[in-house]
């Protein structure tokens, strides 16, 4: 093509001018253009690319290797023979032609494949209808031709540039809202959303246009589903239930945390857990050189030991099976590393549960964090992070009570310490051992009823990778004794997510499955809050952290009352563990009847410009 071009131009300047071509003379001048193009040929990468998936960047590509190569040639030919002879219209001419030559045999060649995996589409293909024609629309549509399973019939998208636009052959139908109209015309027996960059709200919005349909529907993951392992790149997934949490997801400052966690060791208690496992990976995949787990159930230290070995070859792994409130157990894990960080996520949090078992939710809750802070503090930790629950607030529940005493118990240590004691609280954390998540999806398999306590209970939900990156960023910004909460947005209506539960499984709410109410159970709030209302909160470096500046206390009087609290725990007293933890955490008002507090403080978070 080179030739072609190169002799050609002179072929046309010549032949214009009515003047035989000298190709004898132009031959030593096209040996010299044949070198210095093929030469900026492989410096660009032109030869390494594949013709089955040419495209406009491709077609730049030879446009420069043009451009680059009529640059060398020149040079070459001046110093050859000061240009003599050659046509300064073929040079100017010469990049542009030679793009044409090699690229439409290029695009030809994708047509034609492309062709041919139109006619290989299995006749029993699903009739596909996307919802978004822009480029993740384009890409989905390659990928579903590629598949033979899947056979798109046209785009939807709400921009009004590309009514009766075709893409890819197939036409854009109309707008979102025509998606119950379109999917019959077309017999479309799917939607997918090819939406993956869109905000909660849009996406909220599309969702219930799709509910509404009737007709199944599926969607593209997130870029960062696709990198960090938890979906494949092109593969459809169901929509999930943080999907439609109303709110878009943290964005990290992964530069702050990999600063702080690089080359460090850090401990988890409670290794095995919802929280606790999914640290540990974090932990791993952003720099941590060695990871001390602790855990008392012997098959979940297992399950993420294992994980962590194969996933992070080169992470030192060190277990220890016990109970972290034993200070042998905690002792004999700081022998093997003195961590640099102790992350304590080992809790009981079921909330009923607890209301009946007192003493294993104040000696598992409070009083092993004060055996963790206790031996953290002695070994020289650096940093000290309590996962605490918006449950600490204003507690009417013994799991709230107990949480309390814990932060209670960091930051009496943080008075006397050198060591950097953090709270980190956050609200319910959507698919966590024993939430509400999994057990309505139970409810909803074996054909219901779905049970909510009330119809206006609300919580604050969080997925368990946010939680894990909101511990994290806490951790990085490293304030001494302060209290870190997520900007979680509005809180959601239980009803309102059980619904969508229902219609996600492809079943309508009250039709094919029941919603029953069966009250609020001991200790359970209508509304969580994350803040005391005596304390004051700012924003930090991070716009969806929230920090709290911790009440006062004395530490003399919270050391007593863990020692007091101990006596009654060895001694299995329940009253007087009652009488203590209700001394101990004065604002502690069990639930009444309803399981609500009488005393209880509502408190919302204001807009960002009206923060103090």
């Amino acid at each position: 093509m080179v030739v072609v071009a190169w002799l050609g131009l002179h072929a046309i300047r010549y032949w214009i001018n009515n003047q035989t071509p000298p190709f004898q003379a132009l031959g030593a001048e096209m040996a010299i253009v044949l070198v210095s193009q093929a030469m900026v040929f492989q410096w660009v990468g032109l030869y390494k690319g594949l013709w089955r998936f040419a495209s406009l960047p491709d077609l730049w590509n030879i446009i420069k290797a043009g451009i680059g190569g009529v640059i060398l040639a020149s040079v070459a030919l001046f110093a050859y023979n000061r240009l003599n002879g050659v046509s300064r219209a073929v040079l100017l001419l010469y990049p542009f032609v030679l793009g044409a030559l090699l690229g439409t045999p290029r695009l030809l060649y994708r047509i034609w494949k492309d062709r041919l995996t139109h006619m290989r589409l299995q006749p029993q293909a699903t009739r596909v209808l996307i919802l978004g024609a822009g480029e993740s629309g384009e890409a989905c549509a390659r990928d579903l031709l590629r598949s033979g399973t899947y056979h798109p019939v046209g785009f939807l998208d709400d921009s009004p540039a590309l009514k009766n636009s075709r893409l890819l052959g197939f036409p854009v139908l109309g707008r979102f809202e025509d998606a119950a109209l379109m999917a019959k015309q077309t017999a479309a027996e799917l939607l997918v959303i090819a939406l993956p960059n869109v905000g909660a709200e849009e996406m909220q919005r599309v969702i219930g246009i799709c509910e509404r349909s009737g007709v199944a529907f599926r969607m593209l993951p997130k870029l960062e589903d696709v990198l960090s392992g938890r979906a494949l790149p092109g593969e459809l997934k169901q929509v999930d239930i943080d999907d439609l949490l109303g709110r878009d997801p943290v964005v990290p400052n992964w530069k702050a945390i990999r600063e702080w966690l690089v080359g460090r060791c850090v401990l988890v208690t409670g290794a095995g857990g919802s929280i606790g496992s999914e640290l540990c990976r974090q932990c791993a995949r952003h720099g941590a050189t060695q990871i001390l787990l602790v855990e008392i159930d012997e098959l979940s230290l297992m399950r993420i030991e294992a994980e962590l070995r194969r996933d992070f070859p080169t992470l030192a792994v060190v277990s220890v099976l016990g109970d972290c409130g034993d200070a042998a157990v905690m002792r004999h894990a700081f022998k093997q590393c003195v961590p640099d960080a102790v992350f304590h996520a080992a809790a009981y949090k079921q909330v009923p549960v607890l209301e009946t078992q007192l003493r294993e939710a104040v000696r598992n809750n409070a009083l092993a964090t004060h055996v963790v802070a206790e031996e953290s503090d002695r070994v020289g930790v650096a940093t000290f992070i309590l996962i605490s629950t918006d449950k600490a607030v204003d507690p009417v529940n013994v799991l709230g009570a107990s949480k309390r005493f814990a932060e209670m118990i960091c930051q009496s240590k943080a008075a006397e310490s050198h060591t950097h004691f953090i709270t980190v609280r956050f609200g319910n954390v959507l698919d966590s051992a024993g939430s509400v998540v999994p057990l309505f999806r139970e409810q909803i398999r074996t054909g219901g009823p779905v049970t909510v306590t009330d119809p206006e209970v609300t919580r604050y939900f969080m997925t368990i990778p946010e939680a894990c990156i909101l511990i994290l960023q806490a951790a990085a910004i490293g304030a001494h004794d302060s209290i870190y909460t997520l900007d979680m947005g509005e809180p959601v209506s239980i009803r309102t997510l059980a619904e969508q539960l229902i219609r996600l499984a492809g079943k309508q709410p009250g039709k094919d499955i029941a919603i029953t109410y069966t009250g609020l159970r001991p200790g359970e709030k209508l509304h969580e809050t994350l803040f005391h209302s005596e304390e004051s909160y700012k924003p930090t470096s991070h716009n969806k952290i929230l920090q709290a500046v911790a009440r006062e206390l004395d530490p003399a009087l919270v050391n007593a009352m863990a020692t007091s609290l101990r006596t009654a725990s060895d001694a299995y007293d329940l009253d007087a563990l009652n009488d203590l933890l209700r001394a101990s955490v004065p604002e502690f008002e069990p639930g009444n009847a309803d399981g609500e507090a009488d005393n209880q403080v509502i408190i919302k978070f204001p807009s960002r410009k009206n923060r103090r």
